[in-house]
């Protein structure tokens, strides 16, 4: 993937060796949860965009109530470590596109999220971010959150290797915060608290895939304006896709598939969904909730 020469987001909150690091405990609601579970959500949560903490039945401290979030120190000046310059730079391309294809397509205007780089632990208004449940997405603040190290060995754990599959999972990411700025978030959310948790998986399901499809929208457009594909991209970004289906990660922590559990889609239909959105470029053929078929 080409993007050495692309602009820098000004959107990027280093906290990386700030005070917001170390130390801390995700708080999972009654009855805990040991570090073999955390692992299980870890994987299951590597591209969610919604908090990993819903995942856990902890959705009262998702969106509402009183902010959780407060400034910690931070490094100055935008990242100057290549990790650091990459997640800024596949951020900078997806505020360019979002800023275009929003207004073109859905009639409104985009309001770029902010990019959380952290290591360790530190503290969103979802409650606190951990590397062991990866990178997401908290719209209360409207900033996705991201672990570069703990997003590396992901990679290697997963296989899902190359720039491309992280640029994917960052513009996953901005999938759900595009989601939020269409309403899909809240009324997901508020169908979710009035149903059983059944439904309310397989509306999980389709917002995952929803935001699969509308980083394949992203990649489409940007191959189109700036031609920033190298051979095999989209390999790795279908790759990483299928890295974190719920099939295979349920195989892989728990040795079975149950179906009805499941919150973010097989791996085959988060490889096709980025693809769709991927050949299309448009948000209309990201429809998840209307699909008959996933």
């Amino acid at each position: 993937m080409r993007w050495d020469d692309f602009r820098q987001s000004d959107n990027v909150e280093d906290r990386r060796g700030g005070g917001g690091g170390g130390g801390f405990g995700l708080p999972i609601g009654r009855g805990g949860i040991g570090i073999g579970g955390l692992i299980v959500v870890g994987l299951l949560s590597w591209a969610t965009g919604i908090n990993p903490l819903v995942l856990l039945g902890a959705a009262d401290m998702f969106g509402g109530g009183g902010s959780m979030y407060s400034e910690p120190s931070r490094s100055s000046g935008p990242p100057q470590d290549r990790a650091g310059r990459f997640a800024s730079a596949v951020l900078a391309q997806t505020e360019d596109v979002w800023r275009v294809v929003l207004p073109q397509q859905a009639g409104r205007q985009y309001q770029p999220p902010r990019l959380v780089l952290y290591s360790g632990a530190t503290q969103s208004n979802c409650g606190y971010a951990q590397a062991q449940v990866g990178p997401f997405y908290c719209p209360a603040d409207q900033r996705l959150y991201i672990d570069l190290d703990f997003l590396n060995r992901m990679q290697q754990r997963l296989g899902a290797q190359g720039d491309f599959a992280a640029a994917y999972v960052i513009a996953h990411e901005v999938g759900h915060h595009v989601e939020n700025q269409l309403g899909i978030l809240d009324k997901v959310q508020a169908a979710q608290r009035q149903g059983a948790t059944r439904e309310g998986n397989a509306l999980s399901v389709r917002t995952e895939l929803m935001a699969d499809c509308l980083a394949g929208v992203w990649a489409h457009h940007a191959q189109r304006n700036w031609n920033i594909l190298e051979d095999g991209d989209i390999q790795e970004a279908t790759n990483a896709a299928a890295a974190v289906g719920d099939d295979r990660l349920q195989q892989q922590g728990r040795g079975h598939v149950s179906p009805d559990s499941f919150t973010h889609g097989t791996s085959q239909q988060r490889a096709t969904w980025f693809k769709t959105g991927f050949g299309s470029g448009t948000i209309a053929s990201c429809n998840t909730f209307a699909a008959n078929r996933l």
